[in-house]
């Protein structure tokens, strides 16, 4: 990180105190943030290499690593407000893998306005509202990251405005640069196309997603058009017992075979809370690329256990996982000996304010 890069950061919660202090009964500041670290057992794994590792996050194998250090500052102004959220390390580096420099340390930076509570514009970078996990550790039951989440968008950098239709109805539509990429080299890549329905009730969630661009020359580096579609629900059993569910499919056109590839998959998650303390999270994801040349090339079923112990903001997760694949796309051992299924046991800890 340059020197002008921690100064900036710094600068940041310094000028939100300003702001406080000119008054104090109506704080408009909010600071979170969270730290975490993890070691990952994987026989025929090496370092920080992705051996049997072809999901995000968890690509280091038997040593033990920092996930990321982040901070996050959100002010609120009347209808408007700012968020600067930053990330420093391995996890904040694969989520921004399309930039550069300090760029890469931003997961999201934006800008909002609401003229009223049925509508909020927001400009700049942000989160994708695609799929059911998320970035920030804190926020998944599951430490590793699913297929599915690996292979969508991350983030978009551009504008949207979220609607309330009412009865707890929703919509978003948006525009933005090329999926992930912050800072295009070029002003005549296409712009890609951002659009959500969503119905929230007291008791289950649905989510239709879409993400997609036409005509592009340089993206993938071959493909004219992307389309991704995907459908995330909640639904709350009891108060110790969740289920969620996640399900995408995306097609690419690939001008250089001339023909369209797919890939899709689908994951239910189960999630029980024995106590305040102490929960279990089964994840059980299919992920079919069998049809997509640029990636694994394989239909792989990954189950995936994971506990979580909580003390205040402290969260310690003892996660087993088995990834099984029809192709022997994983390592036996240090050899490199091909094996079709491949297994993890993770024990990572997770601090967030």
């Amino acid at each position: 990180m340059t020197k002008k890069t921690l100064l900036s950061v710094l600068a940041v919660p310094a000028f939100f105190t300003v702001a406080l202090a000119q008054d104090s009964t109506k704080p408009a500041l909010k600071i979170s943030g969270s730290v975490d670290a993890y070691y990952r057992y994987s026989p025929g794994a090496e370092g920080s290499g992705f051996n049997n590792n072809l999901t995000s996050f968890t690509g280091s194998a038997n040593i033990f690593q920092l996930g990321m250090a982040s901070i996050k500052g959100e002010y609120t102004s009347g209808k408007t407000g700012v968020v600067v959220d930053l990330g420093f390390g391995k996890r904040a580096e694969e989520f921004s893998y399309a930039d550069e420099g300090t760029l890469q340390a931003v997961k999201q930076a934006y800008i909002y306005y609401s003229p009223s509570d049925k509508v909020k514009f927001t400009f700049g970078k942000f989160g994708t509202h695609i799929g059911y996990e998320l970035l920030d550790p804190q926020l998944n039951k599951n430490y590793s990251m699913s297929y599915m989440f690996t292979n969508g968008p991350f983030s978009h950098t551009g504008l949207k405005a979220d609607f309330s239709l009412g009865g707890g109805a929703g919509l978003m539509v948006g525009i933005a640069n090329p999926i992930d990429v912050t800072s295009p080299s070029s002003g005549s890549e296409p712009k890609t196309i951002l659009f959500q329905l969503s119905k929230v009730a007291s008791k289950y969630a649905l989510y239709l997603n879409y993400a997609g661009y036409f005509g592009a020359k340089l993206q993938m580096p071959t493909a004219s058009s992307l389309s991704q579609i995907g459908l995330t629900a909640s639904y709350t059993v009891s108060d110790k017992f969740g289920l969620g569910y996640d399900g995408t499919v995306q097609f690419v056109k690939d001008e250089t075979l001339s023909k369209s590839k797919t890939w899709w998959g689908s994951a239910i998650y189960a999630n029980y809370a024995a106590s305040s303390a102490f929960g279990l999270a089964l994840r059980a994801e299919y992920f079919s690329d069998k049809k997509y040349g640029v990636k694994i090339g394989a239909n792989v079923f990954a189950a995936t256990l994971s506990g979580n112990y909580k003390v205040g903001g402290f969260t310690l997760i003892p996660e087993l996982r088995v990834d099984n694949s029809n192709y022997a796309i994983f390592s036996k051992n240090a050899a490199g000996e091909p094996t079709k299924t491949a297994f993890s046991a993770i024990l990572a800890a997770v601090y967030s304010f």
